[in-house]
């Protein structure tokens, strides 16, 4: 029935099927990995990679050879410490310890741990977890090192949270919401920044903007909360805080009952612009990735999470079901995720538009969601300004006509001088001719014209009117 229902789909959205074949047949990744070269350790390392994530798997697996194994390890072991505090049957008495001490048991050969429940999905992989340390001891120092400080930073604040029984009734305040996404997400960027920066894969300079790295992880993180929101509440967790939800409903539970469906809306409202605040820092954090497989791992999640935020927005499901985006649409993200950064701008770009379209004015976060979405354009603009063809046109004509003036300015100034050129010459040949036939002009300009009509009076005085 499943498979039929999928046939119809497709039938009826034919660009998701094509975008899905698209992917499947012609991406060709940077670089491939060679099972065939690898020890059979490192290749049960990667079966409990693609058996704990489905989305990180593939895009780690196309790593150039230098990230490929530091960063799947990197993977496991934060994999290894998130099982431990995920699993509620584990008492606390023993979970706090083992959560601070987990960066010494991956020094241990041969350690495992077999104590979670039945049903925690990733139980096998601490179960043959000396497998992972077999290959973390391969690995470069440099690289271990900054694996084991991070491990060491998220076992503490993992350890900090499943003690305090105020977190474990759900989160209060905003800062209390961020300072988690930072223990489960940020440091995850703070390392694998170090990883990429110690490999010369990214630019040095993201070292000393820790902000934009903190940036990629609250981004995915928050997404993923929003999204989650219904599954987490039928496991009793809240990881909306408190000083958010409560300005639209008195009791958490009031969130999912559909007579309160507008204020729930207006609740997610700020919970996505709340998320948005990071976007453009993400986009300049990927401008500092300078190898291309890297580049992919970075854009592919960061692409997904914006779909997703369009996703959630104004979405009443998410309070009823488990939501997510499509297939067709993942792997066409895919596709224009594993480009350039011009290409993901536009992603972004695009579904910032589609917030946008759908965001409502009579929300209380109407101004402050355009605010945050006007900004990522405008950051967009500045990395790479766009060509209006209509006012490229208007500049080009207005150029035309100031031409055109221009011109008839100097034909007009031409006319003038030719004209007053032939008077003076015109003038020159009268003159030189009449000098030419007797004409003293030397006597009249040593006389004056006072002195001839003198004269001229003296020679008629002497005419006789008889002789007129």
């Amino acid at each position: 029935m499943g498979g039929l229902k999928e046939v119809l789909y497709y039938m009826f959205h034919p660009n998701q099927l094509r975008a899905i074949i698209q992917w499947k047949v012609w991406h060709e990744p940077v670089y491939q990995r060679d099972p065939s070269k690898e020890a059979p350790t490192l290749q049960s390392c990667f079966k409990f990679l693609n058996m704990t994530s489905r989305s990180f798997a593939a895009v780690i697996q196309e790593l150039n050879h230098d990230m490929l194994v530091p960063v799947a390890l990197f993977y496991l072991a934060l994999r290894g410490l998130d099982t431990i505090e995920d699993d509620m049957t584990i008492p606390v008495s023993v979970k706090e310890p083992m959560l601070r001490d987990f960066y010494k048991y991956m020094k241990i050969d041969g350690w495992t741990f077999d104590g979670n429940g039945p049903d925690e999905k990733d139980r096998e992989l601490l179960v043959h977890f000396d497998e992972v340390i077999v290959e973390m001891k391969k690995i470069k120092p440099h690289y271990y090192d900054i694996i084991e400080d991070i491990t060491i930073k998220m076992g503490n604040g993992m350890a900090d949270y499943a003690i305090n029984a105020q977190f474990l009734a759900g989160v209060v305040t905003v800062a209390e919401y961020e300072k988690y996404c930072h223990y489960v997400a940020g440091l995850v960027g703070d390392g694998l920044t170090r990883l990429f920066v110690a490999g010369g894969h990214a630019n040095p300079a993201l070292l000393e903007r820790m902000e934009l790295t903190e940036s990629m992880g609250q981004f995915l993180q928050k997404v993923n909360i929003i999204r989650d929101v219904h599954e987490d509440f039928e496991d009793n967790r809240r990881f909306w805080p408190k000083d958010i939800w409560s300005k639209y409903v008195d009791n958490w539970e009031d969130i999912f009952d559909p007579k309160n469906r507008t204020q729930a809306l207006h609740c997610t409202s700020e919970m996505v612009l709340n998320a948005l605040k990071h976007a453009d820092e993400c986009l300049l954090y990927m401008a500092g990735i300078k190898e291309q497989s890297v580049f992919n791992f970075i854009a592919i999640p960061q692409t997904m999470a914006i779909a997703t935020l369009d996703l959630v927005f104004q979405n009443p499901k998410i309070f009823s079901s488990h939501i997510k985006i499509t297939k067709g649409d993942a792997c066409h993200l895919m596709t224009q995720s594993t480009q350039n950064l011009r290409i993901v701008c536009e992603v972004f770009r695009k579904y910032a538009r589609r917030i946008a379209q759908k965001n409502d004015p009579r929300d209380p976060n109407y101004l402050e969601i355009s605010m945050a979405l006007g900004k990522i354009e405008q950051f967009i603009e500045t990395l790479f300004p766009s060509q209006n063809v209509k006012h490229v046109k208007a500049l080009h004509a207005e150029k035309v006509n100031d031409s055109a003036s221009s011109g008839e300015f100097w034909e007009s100034l031409m006319l003038v001088a030719a004209v007053l050129f032939f008077l003076l010459l015109i003038s020159a040949l009268m003159l030189g001719a009449a000098w030419a036939m007797g004409a003293r002009w030397d006597t009249i300009l040593s006389t004056g014209p006072a002195s001839s009509i003198e004269e001229a009076a003296k020679i008629t005085a002497k005419i006789t009117h008889g002789e007129l």
